[in-house]
């Protein structure tokens, strides 16, 4: 690689090494015109384009320029310097998705569990206001039904008929229903039905147990416990509502090359994600 192809900046103070192809991402821009030598406002000292600007800032204009797409952190703030800061560099795509703001900032997100003991069973409903997290929680979980007979109900594992997967219930697209133990069928049989969470293989009959379980998967998933209530002590049902704050939807751009153009770059906002 030529030392060409490489450009050495120096923001702020902060240091970037980068291609010169990223920064001709936008062919108008300001970054672009200084690598072609066509804008005398950046000083090339000892080999290294010197950029009087937000050095922490430009690393955001950076991964713009290398992905396509913008994707802040959860507690970022500074959304109209960071414009600013694009304006100034001749970004006005980089602009535009910074103005559509809302759609940028994290947002929090509530998850509630309802559990009630009955007997031998145990019902879950599970309730998110994002679906997108109900659909890829209901893909992790997987409840299994089998008959034994009466001696053995209290086995780890039905040894009599395989165990049968079933399907989650679900009422919307917001929530889910699924039940675990034991109820009496025919005779001496019952149907067990027990519940895996992935990634752990474990095949739980106890509802206790699958909702401890349930408690650490939210937990890593970056979930919070906030309330514990009880929402009908004569049917024994809890509640447990959770929450976290969801990075928003990445926004990004399409660039297109379009002939007569003169290598000015066409930019379109899109979606990255879609979450409700």
């Amino acid at each position: 690689m030529s030392s060409r192809e490489v450009i050495v900046l120096s923001v702020g103070g902060v240091r970037f090494v980068t291609r010169a192809s990223t920064l001709q991402q936008f062919p108008e821009s300001r970054l672009a015109r200084m690598v072609n030598d066509h804008d005398r406002e950046f000083k090339l000292v000892n080999g290294e384009f010197f950029v009087d600007r937000d050095g922490a800032l430009f690393s955001y204009i950076m991964d713009f320029l290398r992905t396509l797409q913008v994707s802040l952190p959860t507690d970022f703030s500074d959304y109209q310097r960071l414009q600013r800061e694009a304006e100034f560099y001749g970004l006005y795509a980089l602009a535009d998705l910074l103005s559509q703001e809302h759609l940028l900032k994290p947002r929090l997100e509530i998850l509630e569990v309802r559990f009630s003991l009955q007997e031998m069973q145990t019902f879950f409903r599970i309730f998110g206001s994002c679906s997108t997290t109900i659909e890829a929680l209901a893909e992790q979980i997987t409840v299994f039904t089998g008959q034994m007979s009466g001696q053995g109900w209290n086995s780890p594992l039905p040894s009599q008929k395989p165990l049968i997967p079933l399907p989650l219930e679900r009422p919307s697209h917001h929530d889910m229903v699924f039940l675990c133990g034991t109820e009496y069928s025919a005779g001496d049989q019952f149907v067990a039905r027990y519940v895996s969470i992935k990634p752990d293989n474990r095949k739980l009959i106890n509802g206790t147990n699958v909702l401890g379980l349930l408690f650490d998967t939210l937990l890593k998933d970056g979930f919070r416990l906030i309330n514990t209530r009880t929402v009908s002590s004569e049917e024994k049902v809890e509640c447990y509502t959770f929450e976290r704050m969801k990075r928003a939807a990445g926004l990004a751009i399409m660039v297109n090359q379009t002939p007569g153009s003169s290598g000015v770059a066409q930019a379109r906002s899109s979606r990255v994600q879609k979450g409700k």
